[in-house]
């Protein structure tokens, strides 16, 4: 099994009978109860939990763990990261990429610079964002780099087997 991918979290205890306060990292926020089993962090090893119920309440998510029928037992879960295994994704088109397979890439422009390896994302609000860590010996002195994902524009090519983006850029910038 791939490493898990953290698509949540658990917050506050709602209530008596053991519902919890659930913040979504997903596009959809209601889109975190499409995936079962969650996992929960343990001490250092993940293990499986069942949500039985969720539902709207205000502005927030809440959800229904199986076994957690008291406060004091959902108090012991706040704040654990909800992750579910990564085959539970759906299949992407061949031009489209979940941001975690991303990560690590090297990225090199069409001439062979090599800028570096990307350490993660942002989203702004009109393009994704890759941010690189530059290279130690970089020879424009930068320790990181923000390009944008700008298809054909600037990202030329993505090689998730090799882990290479190819981009147009000059290392200048």
């Amino acid at each position: 099994m791939s490493e898990p991918v953290v698509v949540g979290q658990l917050g506050a205890v709602y209530g008596i009978k053991g519902w919890l306060k659930v913040n979504s990292f997903t596009d959809q926020p209601e889109g975190i109860f499409d995936y079962q089993p969650w996992l929960i962090k343990d001490g250092s090893s993940w293990r499986e939990i069942q949500f039985t119920g969720w539902k709207r309440h205000n502005k927030s998510l809440i959800c229904k763990l199986a076994d957690i029928d008291q406060r004091e037992q959902a108090q012991l879960l706040t704040g654990a990261d909800i992750a579910v295994s990564a085959e539970l994704f759906p299949a992407l088109p061949g031009d489209e990429f979940y941001w975690r397979d991303l990560i690590g890439c090297r990225v090199q422009n069409i001439k062979g610079y090599d800028f570096g390896l990307v350490s993660h994302l942002m989203e702004t609000g009109s393009n994704d964002v890759l941010v690189v860590k530059a290279n130690a010996n970089d020879a424009f002195g930068q320790r990181e780099r923000l390009i944008p994902f700008l298809d054909d524009q600037v990202i030329k090519s993505v090689n998730l087997q090799d882990r290479i983006i190819e981009i147009d850029w000059d290392p200048d910038f």
